[in-house]
């Protein structure tokens, strides 16, 4: 089958490659639809480590083609979503609320229930192994197509869960730092919750646009305004909850800095250098202010109740997926993509 391995830092491509062998409690999926996320730049620019040989991707449309014996959860021939993320439901992690930490991840607990491109090979490819298929199989909906579902799997899930984790409440001021596709879902999230402001800071036009259609009610250009100052006047002394969503020092020390006496810093960036927490900022740790970290989750569950607010006409994250291209089209892809050139957000890949 054909591949996107990765082969060391900065260097990639499409090779053949042997098909996934499947082992107890696994699927075989025949991809029809994946992405290119943020975290496979931070992996082919070297930023994240992997193995060389690893074949890269973590979001996932397909069809089952094979299911070990103990796999009743989908059938052969079944759409399928996949999370990025593949708790194996049983682990202490798992059975505690908290599977995007499940601890089966090849031994090594750090890694989470980041498998697919990380720890094991990836859905950039034309067929994907799924560990722990029973509880990582979610069947689509007939009416709904793979583009309406496929970025349910990861930027979705990712961004909701900050405004999740951020405990955004009824009538609350929330701030989105970075207006990429995590943060324009981070928006849809609070939204969703109930926040009666969103207040989103993006120096991209196009991105400030997109924006607005994703429930920001006021979107700042960091170029042209002081973005703490400016999210202080506009709330009254700051948000209840400010959500991160690019990995940078600069968005991180604005989103702590605009928060209220007692508000929460959700974080969702994947920071690739030293992060360093400014005294001031963090009220020299008397602010009754609070810091909280989120791995996207997964499992067929969560894809479930992403797919019932597609299929209610709740959201619809579609005009996301603004390039497309074929899985031997895949470098064009990462420049576009790494380029952030013609106003790219997401980009559907077929194999």
């Amino acid at each position: 089958m054909r591949a996107n391995v990765f082969r060391g830092p900065n260097e990639f491509g499409i090779e053949e490659v042997g098909r996934p062998a499947i082992g107890p409690g696994d699927a075989l999926v025949r991809t029809t639809l994946t992405t290119i996320c943020g975290t496979d730049l931070h992996i082919v620019r070297g930023e994240y480590p992997v193995d060389r040989g690893r074949i890269i991707g973590h979001e996932l449309v397909g069809v089952v083609e094979a299911l070990a014996p103990d796999v009743t959860s989908a059938a052969v021939g079944d759409r399928v979503l996949v999370g990025a993320i593949t708790p194996c439901g049983q682990c202490r992690s798992c059975l505690s609320g908290v599977g995007a930490q499940c601890g089966q991840a090849v031994g090594v607990e750090e890694l989470g229930g980041w498998r697919l491109g990380n720890s094991i090979d990836g859905a950039q490819a034309e067929l994907v192994r799924v560990p722990f298929a029973q509880a990582n199989l979610a069947r689509i909906p007939a009416d709904l197509s793979d583009e309406q579902v496929l970025l349910l799997a990861d930027v979705a899930s990712t961004g909701f869960s900050g405004a999740e984790s951020g405990g955004v409440r009824l009538g609350d001021a929330v701030a989105v730092l970075a207006q990429g596709p995590i943060g324009l879902c981070a928006n849809l999230g609070a939204r969703l919750m109930g926040a009666a402001l969103v207040i989103g800071v993006e120096s991209n036009p196009h991105r400030r646009e997109l924006a607005r259609r994703f429930g920001a009610d006021v979107v700042l250009d960091p170029r042209a305004v002081d973005v703490v100052a400016e999210i202080k006047r506009l709330t009254g002394g700051g948000v209840d909850v400010a959500i991160e969503a690019l990995g940078a020092q600069e968005t991180f020390e604005w989103a702590l800095r605009s928060l209220r006496p007692g508000g929460t810093l959700s974080s969702l960036g994947v920071y690739s250098g030293n992060l360093e927490l400014p005294l001031g900022a963090f009220a020299v740790g008397i602010g009754d202010l609070r810091i909280v970290t989120t791995l996207c989750p997964g499992g067929k569950e969560r894809m479930r109740r992403l797919m019932e607010l597609v299929s209610n006409h709740r959201i619809d994250l579609t005009p996301m997926l603004t390039h497309r291209f074929s899985l031997s089209e895949i470098e064009q892809a990462y420049a576009l993509f790494g380029e952030r050139a013609d106003g790219v957000l997401k980009i559907a890949i077929r194999p």
